[in-house]
């Protein structure tokens, strides 16, 4: 009796197992059929078409931009595709296909929520609201080129994130240039102003740090002894 129940175990264990429905290879390729070609977002005022965005987002993107003859090239061209065209190293091709999907995402940089831009450059100006007959408080909002808050609807002004009114009229803020007649500031398109800065690798990177202080620390110890007089 032992020896059958044995044998029925074993039995169990050699029965080639049956992948689960919702795993089958017909299935995975329905899916997969099913996941339709990547979204294509639409351009921001201050990201019209590929140069700029490229330009932004920095690295020596720019460079690239005659590579991508329209805006829905850009964001549907797979890795591999990107590679064919010279875009290299990977790992510029990675940064760019991270960016595209941020795009996509709403996930913009310094600037992503201005409406008012004209040729690259957009102006910005101080909206002075009273909270109260004591408290006035200052806001940064985008403005036409040209114009004045005055002569902007109030429901039309956009308050611009990242910039701070200092002083009386003065606004600070990333890229941010006092106009000539010190109404305001405006801001113009700069290679890089979206760019996620690399990393400083110290002592050759995590992976050869170790290695790198070790010898490093032979050599000091060696030049102490020599200095002591110690062959």
């Amino acid at each position: 009796m032992k020896a059958i129940r044995v044998q029925s175990a074993l039995g169990l264990l050699l029965r080639p197992r049956i992948a689960p429905a919702s795993l089958t290879p017909l299935q995975m390729r329905c899916v997969h059929r099913e996941s339709g070609p990547p979204s294509i977002p639409p351009p921001i005022p201050l990201v019209p078409d590929v140069q700029t965005f490229l330009t932004v987002i920095g690295r020596g993107l720019s460079q690239h931009a005659a590579k991508f003859p329209t805006w829905e090239a850009l964001f549907s061209l797979t890795s591999p595709q990107l590679k064919e065209l010279g875009i290299e190293p990977p790992r510029t091709r990675r940064y760019l296909i991270q960016w595209r999907q941020k795009f996509r995402l709403g996930k913009f940089g310094i600037g992503g929520d201005l409406q008012h831009v004209e040729n690259g450059t957009a102006q910005l100006r101080v909206l002075e609201v009273e909270k109260d007959p004591l408290t006035r408080q200052k806001h940064v909002v985008n403005v036409p080129a040209g114009k004045s808050v005055e002569e902007i609807p109030r429901d039309e002004l956009v308050k611009v994130k990242g910039y701070k009114v200092r002083g009386a009229r003065a606004i600070a803020g990333p890229y941010a240039l006092p106009l000539k007649d010190s109404a305001g500031s405006q801001i113009t398109v700069t290679e890089g102003m979206w760019e996620d800065k690399r990393g400083h690798k110290v002592d050759g990177g995590e992976r050869r740090r170790a290695e790198v202080r070790f010898r490093r620390g032979v050599a000091q110890r060696k030049a102490a002894r020599e200095r002591q007089g110690f062959y």
